[in-house]
């Protein structure tokens, strides 16, 4: 919970993103107008649209944080327009429709903290026809980057710790996408913008984005760098972009090539991004061209080719696959079929000891799966 708390506490702390979304909405809402925030975390966003004269506020946040936005909201005296509900948004109904929908589950590439997937059901389900949402698009753009901090992530794997040998995992590290925080000199050519999004109307399934960054300096690309743009409101936009004029406090994502490869002013680089939108598996293939035209490199990477999967768990994806219950998954079964609307916690703990005595070697072990279970399964 601590590392949860100083997490947002940093967003709080953010002054360019809490300015930009306090105009923001300030553009938008209207007196009387209803609210849903979206992962509303302490609540921020929720606060502000009950002072720029929001007459309801629906705070859906399916996490802990939930509690603290609700203490907030009391102490600054808009609990009587605030309503507080720990779901995730897509597993909640309102009693009524929004007249803005705003959320800041944009991630560091735009798309990858789920804010596409919880937009378009928001508008489906949610939003008065011509109601608005915050941000009402997206850019997502690309450069190549020079970062050899960043590549040691993937020559940190060919050494020999302990005088063993670990370049196996190499693959796995050269497949992955990671938090970046990028400075003005690491980009070496014009930023791509890739693509140009609405939230509310989802994301093309494999949709393949295509670009070509013109190298402004030499140097050596170790990968391409990826951020987003923003659009909020008419007159307000924000970005974590390195070349931003006043870039928020989020980090960026590095995308890694297989080798690093020197360029010249005047090369060019090749971006071909597809992305999965339900499980944001990102294939990025980097082609670098120099004079002539002589091509200098091209790397395929794959994030899907960066999972860890163990063949256990290949096994099991299989379609012939015979899946059976352990035996901790007739356990959860066993809670599942007690929450019967009648049963207090207490009962069905003492009903769980007495079925399955073999799994629990103390009552506290089994308040604790009965909690664990509880929560993700039942109202």
């Amino acid at each position: 919970m601590p590392l949860v708390l100083e997490e947002h506490r940093h967003y709080l702390t953010d002054s360019v993103r809490l300015s930009a979304f306090r105009r923001a909405i300030a553009e938008v809402v209207r007196l009387g107008d209803i609210v849903l925030d979206l992962g509303s975390g302490t609540g921020i966003l929720g606060l502000l649209a009950c002072q720029a004269g929001a007459r309801r506020v629906y705070a859906v946040d399916h996490s802990g944080m939930i509690e603290v936005a609700r203490a907030i909201g009391h102490t600054n005296g808009f609990h009587d327009r605030m309503v507080f509900i720990k779901a995730l948004s897509t597993q909640v109904t309102l009693p009524e429709h929004v007249d803005v929908v705003v959320a800041d589950q944009i991630g560091g590439f735009g798309i990858d903290a789920g804010i596409v997937e919880y937009f378009c059901d928001a508008r489906t389900r949610f939003l008065k026809p011509g109601g608005v949402m915050i941000p009402a698009r997206l850019e997502l753009s690309v450069a190549p980057v020079e970062t050899p901090q960043l590549w040691e992530c993937l020559t940190s794997w060919e050494r020999t710790p302990a005088g063993l040998k670990f370049e196996p995992v190499r693959t796995l590290a050269a497949n992955t996408c990671y938090p970046a925080s990028y400075r003005p000199e690491h980009v070496l050519g014009e930023p791509i913008v890739l693509t140009v999004l609405d939230p509310s109307l989802g994301f093309p399934a494999l949709q393949q984005y295509e670009g070509r960054s013109v190298v402004h300096r030499s140097g050596t690309v170790h990968g391409i760098g990826g951020w987003f743009s923003a659009q909020l409101s008419p007159g307000v936009t924000m970005s974590n972009a390195p070349l931003a004029k006043e870039p928020i406090s989020r980090r960026q994502v590095f995308f890694p090539i297989e080798q690093p490869v020197s360029v010249e002013t005047d090369d060019w680089v090749q971006v071909r991004m597809t992305i999965e939108p339900t499980t944001l598996l990102i294939t990025w293939i980097v082609e670098i061209w120099g004079p002539a035209p002589v091509r200098k490199a091209r790397f395929v990477h794959s994030a899907f080719r960066g999972l860890l999967l163990s063949r256990e768990d290949l096994q099991r994806m299989q379609p012939q696959f015979v899946p059976r219950l352990s035996s901790w998954g007739q356990a959860r079964r066993t809670i599942l079929e007690l929450c019967d609307g009648h049963r207090s916690v207490a009962v069905i703990e003492q009903e769980l000891r007495y079925r399955h005595p073999h799994l629990f070697s103390s009552p506290q072990q089994v308040a604790a799966f009965v909690a664990q279970v509880i929560a993700q399964g039942v109202e």
